[in-house]
């Protein structure tokens, strides 16, 4: 297992367990058990630890590599309006949610109302763009003008990052099932990008929202978890891949990759604040942020 200063989730114990002053109450779980005792859930991990895991108060369990559940596991987690979601490693991809029939739906209903809306839709989309354009007067722009804005400022941060680190760079560019085909620079933006999708979307499952509903993007299978990462790419993924490029002297290096990426992901705290920018991004000071 890799040192935990270069994980965004620590090993779980009784002392290093959520409480309910946390921003974001979900735990991630890897190489163990999720079983019942006592009509309470108990986490045994590889070692034989026992931790009593306290459902109740937390919005999601998400389930890493070498986990197991037992059914009764599973009943007990839905009673107590807690999700499961099945994970990579820290997250870094996302498989499969399990969705609570007494879930609370809250912050589901806002974001559909909003998404909805025309008006109230663009309104979000421009405060997603104003983040990135802080000093432009979008009030009068249209979606399709914000987009072309952003395709421009992108295009113009790899070339800028490309200089800095002094990388040759010919575009982007990604063709499903080949990822080998891709330069060193295009793989790292791709394997990056696609562990960030697997954060946000573990994220915004355990909040209450849908990665479904976007403001932005569309005719894709996660928009709002695409509008919502191209808030955090410039830093987390575009100028890692560039300075690491060169780092990696033309050989792709999975590892390295994954932990320069669980860094930066630390160093931002983003675990702790998504929660925060989404309900901004919404323009929403009462969303649910954990279990009443």
């Amino acid at each position: 297992m890799a040192d935990e200063v270069t994980r965004l989730f620590v090993k779980v114990t009784r002392d290093s367990l959520p409480q309910v002053k946390d921003k974001y109450p979900f735990i991630y779980l890897e190489r163990g058990r999720l079983e019942i005792d006592d009509s309470s859930i108990k986490w045994i991990d590889s070692t034989n630890n026992v931790v009593p895991l306290p459902v109740a108060t937390l919005n999601a369990l998400l389930l890493g590599p070498g986990t197991s559940v037992t059914h009764d596991a599973v009943r007990t987690a839905a009673a107590a309006n807690c999700a499961i979601c099945w994970v990579g490693e820290d997250t870094l991809l996302f498989y499969a949610a399990g969705f609570l029939p007494t879930a609370d739906t809250r912050n589901l209903k806002q974001q559909i109302e909003l998404s909805a809306d025309p008006s109230k839709s663009i309104e979000v989309a421009r405060r997603m763009f104003a983040r990135r354009f802080p000093e432009a007067d979008l009030r009068e722009k249209t979606l399709q003008e914000m987009m072309g804005m952003e395709g421009n400022r992108v295009r113009a941060l790899y070339q800028q990052k490309a200089e800095q680190y002094q990388v040759g760079w010919k575009g982007r560019s990604f063709t499903p099932g080949k990822f080998e085909v891709s330069d060193l620079t295009n793989q790292i933006l791709t394997s990056t990008n696609a562990a960030l999708y697997g954060i946000l979307c573990s994220a915004t499952h355990a909040l209450g929202y849908s990665p479904h509903i976007g403001f932005i993007h569309s005719g894709s299978p996660l928009p709002f978890v695409y509008d919502m990462a191209d808030l955090y790419k410039a830093e987390l993924c575009i100028d890692l891949a560039f300075s690491l490029t060169r780092e990696l002297a033309g050989r792709y290096d999975k590892r390295k990759v994954a932990a320069a990426f669980r860094k930066r992901v630390i160093e931002a705290d983003l675990l702790a604040k998504y929660g925060e920018d989404v309900a901004a991004m919404l323009g929403n000071s009462r969303a649910v942020r954990r279990r009443q």
